[in-house]
């Protein structure tokens, strides 16, 4: 039996760790958090829990000589760094990361030692590559082109927790990196036209799309799609969108906040201030007197509005000290949204992912195809974040351990040899795509 090895033991880790021992692989957890791990697993024997620091280059050396394949669950940025350990040691590396341009060019290094380097294995990216190219594949395979693709995900609270809060969001996970990622800019094709979507209009930039056993759900450009032209292989296409999904409110209040340079990571003074004052200094005003209709007069929008109502949800209307000196409006808005955002133990996560093609084939005819999954997290029990973002490298890494994957250098799982295989058990696991052909062209997405 194969030797695994999990870099990290946040929650996303739990169903994978889970999973590989319940197989009866031998699985060395290392982590320098290692609490949630510890009440589930010090008990099976088979679960080797080590404190482990990725600074330590001595210790991940020996951690990835000892074990057979390696699964790097921690922030992307030290995907590199553990990726060029494994091609030392001939050892195969899963991750749930985008492909970084570092990673990308260990290619080369990886196929002469042949060594796998599979990322870009969980939810989005993930299981939105799989699901997208067997369509993709069936198409061609048919004869056909694809015209259009909309890509559109979210991993949002279910709809009985939604309405808690005016932004109907709850975070399973750190908000930091989804204030951050509020500043980036999008671009896209639209029926052969390049649209570049500044930072400044990024939530301005929203449609909404019915989902089927949810609600109506906002839309709005998920960075660069251009690129995934070449990733799925199809030329041809005339309107390449990829998009991220959210209950209504959402996105009108993400735009407010960057209006008011509340997600900025720009350092600056806060120095004896109070919440109020701050933002009051956002829109160049002296003092707090009625501070909520000045905010809406600036923003031009009405007092009662839901951006209003999330910023004052949020805290940053009170008098209340910030007791901060040097620190970056991002860090008070996603250090609010921590305080009062979360999703609790009790509550439901979802996930929910929604493909739609147009097909055009040799003889003319064309026809909708649509993808979709809905996936529900386990009250008090593993999120639907966590299922769908640590199941898919679990089930790649017995692939690997059984020898049924024999791809060497730097890969994303859109190979049909990598997504049937993992696509299908992953419906034993009770996440499935529901895929409906033949459908109306006329029904296709107008924005």
């Amino acid at each position: 039996m194969k030797n695994v090895c999990i870099l990290g033991a946040g929650l996303v880790s739990m169903p994978i760790i889970r999973y590989l021992l319940e197989k009866n692989y031998k699985v060395t957890v290392a982590s320098n958090e290692l609490e949630n791990a510890k009440k589930e697993f010090s008990d099976k024997p088979n679960a080797n829990l080590i404190l482990f620091d990725i600074n330590d280059a001595a210790h991940l050396n020996a951690l990835v000589q000892s074990n057979d394949i390696v699964v790097s669950l921690l922030p992307y940025a030290f995907h590199t760094q553990v990726a060029k350990v494994c091609i030392e040691h001939k050892k195969h590396l899963i991750t749930a990361s985008y492909i970084q341009p570092e990673m990308q060019k260990l290619d080369d290094a990886a196929k002469k030692n042949g060594v796998l380097l599979l990322n870009e294995l969980g939810l989005d990216p993930g299981i939105d590559h799989m699901s997208a190219m067997r369509i993709i594949d069936h198409i061609h395979n048919k004869g056909g082109k694809v015209e259009e693709f909309y890509s559109l995900c979210g991993a949002l609270p279910a709809p009985e927790s939604s309405r808690e809060n005016p932004f109907r969001y709850k975070f399973s996970w750190s908000p930091k990196g989804v204030v951050l990622a509020s500043n980036s800019s999008a671009v896209y094709k639209k029926q052969n036209k390049i649209i570049e979507t500044p930072t400044e209009n990024l939530f301005k930039d929203i449609f909404t799309v019915d989902f089927p056993g949810v609600e109506t759900l906002e839309a709005y450009p998920n960075r660069d799609s251009l690129s995934y032209i070449d990733i799925y292989k199809i030329p041809e296409v005339k309107t390449m969108f990829r998009g991220t999904l959210r209950y209504s409110g959402w996105c009108e209040s993400l735009d407010a906040l960057k209006q008011l340079k509340l997600t900025l990571p720009e350092k600056e003074d806060m120095t004896g201030l109070t919440y109020a004052q701050y933002i009051a200094s956002k829109i160049k005003s002296n003092n707090t007197d009625q501070l909520k209709q000045k905010i809406a007069d600036y923003l031009q929008i009405s007092v009662d509005s839901v951006a209003i109502q999330s910023i004052e949800y949020l805290g940053l209307l009170s008098d209340k000290p910030m007791n901060r000196t040097m620190d970056s409006a991002y860090e008070i808005t996603s250090d609010a949204m921590i305080n009062k955002m979360m999703k609790q133990a009790h509550e439901r996560d979802m996930s929910a992912m929604q493909h739609y093609f147009v097909a055009r084939y040799p003889d003319g005819t064309t026809e909708m195809i649509t993808s979709r999954l809905l996936d529900f997290g386990i009250p008090n029990g593993d999120t639907s974040i966590a299922r769908t973002v640590a199941l898919p490298a679990a089930l790649a890494v017995e692939m690997l351990a059984k020898g049924e994957l024999n791809l060497t250098g730097v890969y994303r799982p859109v190979v049909p040899e990598i997504y049937n295989t993992i696509l299908n058990r992953l419906t034993t696991l009770g996440i499935e795509m529901e895929e409906q052909f033949g459908l109306d062209v006329k029904n296709m997405i107008d924005r």
